[in-house]
C-alpha cells in the first residue's frame, strides 16, 4: 500500500471536527502554503463528500468548509505572491516547473480573472496562480470574485462528486487527477 493510499485511509477513518479540519485544512493549504504538489485539494475535498455519503459529517458543511478553506487559502497565496512572489518564484524550489509558471503567467496577462477562474480546474495552477496573481499586481478584488467564483463551484463540485460517488472514490480520484494535469 502507498503512502497516499494509507492517508486516505485514514482520512477515511475520521468524522467531525477532525474531519471537517482537516480537509478545510488540506483545501486551504493547496494554496496557501503550496501543499497541494504532496495532496491535492480536489482529493481531501472528495474524500470530504465521501465522508458525507457514510454520515459521518454533514454535507452541506462540508461544502462550506471545503469553499470557505478553498477561498481563504488562496487569499493567503495572493497575498504571500503579493509580498513575495519574485523572490519566491525564482526559487529552487519551483525550477522544475518553470515552464508551468511561464504559462500561469502567460494566461494571467491574457486572460486575467479567467485565468485565476479556470487555475482552479487545475492540479498545478490552483496551487500556484493566487501566488503569480499576486505577484503580477491583479487588483485584489478582481482576483476576490474571479477566485471565489472558482472556489464555489470547485469546493462544492468536488464535495458533491465525493458524496454521489461514494465507496467509489479511487475511481474518480484517478479519473479527476487525470483530467486535472490534462488541462
Amino acid at each position: 500500500m502507498s503512502i497516499i493510499s494509507s492517508i486516505v485511509d485514514e482520512i477515511l477513518k475520521l468524522h467531525g471536527l477532525a474531519a471537517y479540519g482537516l480537509v478545510g485544512g488540506l483545501a486551504f493549504a493547496e494554496a496557501a502554503l503550496f501543499v497541494g504538489f504532496v495532496l491535492p485539494g480536489e482529493t481531501a475535498v472528495l474524500l470530504g463528500g465521501v465522508l458525507a455519503n457514510q454520515h459521518r459529517v454533514s454535507l452541506p458543511v462540508m461544502i462550506a468548509v471545503a469553499v470557505l478553506a478553498a477561498i481563504i487559502g488562496d487569499s493567503v497565496g495572493y497575498g504571500v505572491g503579493r509580498h513575495f512572489g519574485t523572490r519566491l518564484l525564482s526559487s529552487r524550489i519551483f525550477e522544475r516547473r518553470r515552464r508551468g509558471l511561464e504559462r500561469g503567467q502567460q494566461a494571467l496577462r491574457e486572460n486575467g480573472g479567467r485565468a485565476v477562474f479556470l487555475a482552479r480546474f487545475t492540479a498545478f495552477l490552483r496551487a500556484v496562480m493566487p501566488g503569480l496573481a499576486g505577484a503580477s499586481r491583479m487588483p485584489y478584488r478582481r482576483f476576490l470574485a474571479f477566485n471565489a467564483a472558482g472556489g464555489l463551484i470547485w469546493g462544492a463540485g468536488f464535495t458533491l462528486l465525493g458524496y454521489l460517488v461514494g465507496a467509489s472514490y479511487h475511481t474518480v480520484e484517478n479519473i479527476a487527477g487525470r483530467a486535472s494535469e490534462a488541462i
